[in-house]
């Protein structure tokens, strides 16, 4: 067995910040177990990628995996492809980002190799009662309940990691670079049994609330529209993004690429200042990565602060206008 694998997925000639993600998730695995972390890249050519991987992030090594029909995505390429690598490398771990693209591969490349995919994992730790191995916790009913994982029997595990539940700034870089090779797969034509068409696009956002790295978020407590230029000031003084909670986007009051929580953006800020927000677990589930929490609410048993490293409890009306007025002289 060769250790653990993290699967890096590229968009638009970039690595994407929840593979960053993934690596942090398959170190903390790896240094649960005692085992090497390594990384893999999918593609046609994937030179300047796997540079890029491997002179970020403290890996055993990383493997540019290249075919000519991995030049676009399809789920029986990658499949394929990923299928005679593992064979070969044959690993304790595979570890993805979940992300749209894993989803249409990665069940099917487990069920080639005769596993089973653990998805959206939110955090991985060991439990004793389970049994010897690590334990991975899953979400369920919009993460009302968490549900305890375990991979049983020989073969490597498959998992892919939720986004926002591993800080991509908690994988361990280090300035030597590791090695690179290429693997080249078997792949026929006749084996591509789709055509690929013009990529995805979502609606185009004008802001990425995913990589603030300090974002103000209002909820239902802020009463009405007319109110929202109160907390826009406090995030134009702290240079944050505004976000909210789904009722103010449900409003109208602000546009729906602002809303935070499962449903919406999933965010891990450094900061993250929840204004007037009672704390439902949809609205959790968007911002749990957060690093330092800081809530305001006038309700004391509001569940926003379960999740808040600091809590004001107080009107908003008073607490707002004073935290700009404090911010404001700090910068002076």
């Amino acid at each position: 067995m060769s250790g653990v694998w993290v699967v890096m997925e590229e968009r638009d000639g970039r690595i994407g910040r929840i593979s960053w993600e993934a690596v942090a998730a398959g170190q903390r695995l790896g240094a649960q177990l005692g085992l090497t972390v390594n990384a893999a890249v999918v593609g046609a050519q994937t030179e300047t990628l796997a540079a890029e991987v491997a002179g970020r992030q403290a890996l055993g090594k990383v493997v540019r995996v290249e075919h000519p029909l991995l030049a676009a995505y399809t789920a029986d390429g990658f499949s394929l492809a990923l299928q005679h690598f593992f064979e070969a490398e044959k690993p304790d771990f595979v570890v993805f980002p979940h992300t749209y693209q894993v989803r249409d591969y990665a069940p099917a490349l487990a069920a080639r190799l005769g596993q089973a995919l653990i998805g959206d994992v939110t955090a991985i730790g060991a439990d004793v009662a389970i049994g010897d191995g690590p334990v991975f916790t899953r979400q369920l009913m919009q993460g009302r309940l968490n549900g305890s994982y375990r991979h049983c029997g020989g073969g490597p595990c498959f998992l892919s990691v939720q986004a926002g539940a591993f800080r991509a700034d908690a994988a361990t870089a280090e300035a030597s670079a590791a090695a690179v090779t290429v693997f080249s797969p078997t792949i026929e034509p006749a084996q591509i049994r789709t055509k690929p068409s013009e990529r995805f696009r979502g609606a185009a956002q004008t802001v990425d609330l995913g990589s603030a790295q300090r974002i103000v978020s209002v909820g239902r407590g802020i009463k009405d529209a007319a109110n929202l230029p109160l907390v826009q000031e406090l995030a134009t003084a702290l240079g944050a993004e505004l976000g909210a909670s789904r009722p103010i986007c449900d409003n109208g009051w602000l546009p729906m690429e602002r809303q935070i929580g499962s449903s919406g953006q999933t965010v891990s800020p450094k900061l993250y200042l929840a204004v007037g927000i009672s704390g439902a677990i949809q609205h959790l589930v968007g911002m749990k990565g957060s690093q330092c929490v800081v809530a305001i609410n006038k309700d004391p048993g509001a569940p926003i602060f379960e999740a808040a490293d600091y809590g004001i409890v107080g009107d908003l009306f008073e607490v707002v206008p004073a935290l700009i007025e404090a911010v404001k002289a700090a910068m002076q």
